[in-house]
């Protein structure tokens, strides 16, 4: 870090038209708007409702809300005041901060993404055990878990970061600061990084999405031919996590597994998890999931009885 002799880095976005970037502003906006009301709003109701705060698969969601809005909160914001404002640049300092964080909270999404397919397959395929097997204090320690896991992930790249000294160009070719793109600028042979950063970020992504796939591999081949009776209520909300595991991992995966594309493709897979995955999460686990809707409801008559009585 003493070393380097760079300031600043300047974003080349996603966009040099004007009329483009004034309509990604509003859209932007518009999308972290979303972001807010319908992740704390899942928030609110997990915390309100009683009998969605007792079950696990809605505690791991609450918080699930949580990374989301922090993760939401780490990008879209600055690439809302850049498309607005057009200035694109971001300090030293704050281009290590939005990477710590990025991967700090991404980093801890992508393990509770896991944590909760474990619950579901506990859940489905252990039902008998799964009270004592999933109960309050053992959910926080995985939870506790699952953020040690992205601080540790998110420590090791900034590490691997700030290792490097950036001397010259200064032009970082996305609309937010992350390990691929920043680590080109350096003035160093950086085949070791990129391996390392592969190995850390590559590999979190694939085993993570790896243990996903088995679990619900075995949660479909244990309700196999119980689909008309308690199974289809399983299945359905399996579904739901599957959407969002899919919309979160396969960019990553594209992103940080197989660097070999171009970086206008990048920014389109970043633009899924930074911004996309925050913004469609709590669409689809309340317009999905029928408990979160009668919750919803019940939430709604006790706000509502008060100013009637």
């Amino acid at each position: 870090m003493n070393a380097s002799r760079v300031t600043e880095f300047t974003f080349l976005g996603l966009s040099k038209s004007g009329p483009t970037q004034l309509l990604l502003s509003v859209l932007v906006m518009m999308c972290y708007t979303a972001i807010l009301l319908g992740n704390l709003l899942i928030v609110l109701i997990v915390r309100i409702d009683s009998h969605l705060l007792r079950s696990p698969m809605y505690f791991f969601l609450a918080n699930l809300s949580i990374l989301d809005t922090a993760l939401g909160s780490v990008v879209v914001p600055k690439l809302a005041i850049d498309l607005i404002t057009q200035t694109r640049t971001i300090s030293f300092g704050g281009c290590m901060s939005q990477l710590f964080f990025l991967h700090f909270f991404g980093g801890s999404e992508m393990l509770l993404l896991t944590l909760m397919a474990y619950d579901r397959y506990v859940a489905i395929c252990h039902p008998l055990t799964y009270t004592t097997t999933m109960n309050q204090r053992w959910c926080i320690r995985l939870l506790c878990f699952c953020w040690a896991g992205g601080l540790l992930h998110s420590s090791s790249q900034v590490f691997l970061v700030l290792r490097l000294p950036f001397c010259g160009p200064n032009e970082v070719d996305n609309f937010f600061c992350d390990v691929p793109q920043v680590v080109k600028l350096a003035c160093v042979d950086t085949q070791v990084t990129e391996i390392l950063m592969v190995a850390n970020s590559g590999l979190l992504s694939l085993v993570c999405f790896a243990i996903l796939l088995i679990s619900y591999g075995i949660i479909l081949s244990t309700l196999q031919g119980h689909f008309k009776e308690s199974g289809g209520k399983a299945l359905y909300t399996c579904s739901s996590h599957l959407m969002v595991v899919s919309l979160f991992f396969l960019p990553c995966l594209f992103v940080y597994l197989v660097p070999i594309f171009s970086a206008s493709l990048d920014k389109i897979a970043s633009v899924f998890y930074t911004t996309i995955t925050p913004f469609l999460n709590p669409m689809i686990y309340s317009l999905r999931n029928q408990e979160m809707k009668e919750a919803m409801g019940r939430v709604k008559k006790k706000c509502t009885f008060p100013y009637w009585s």
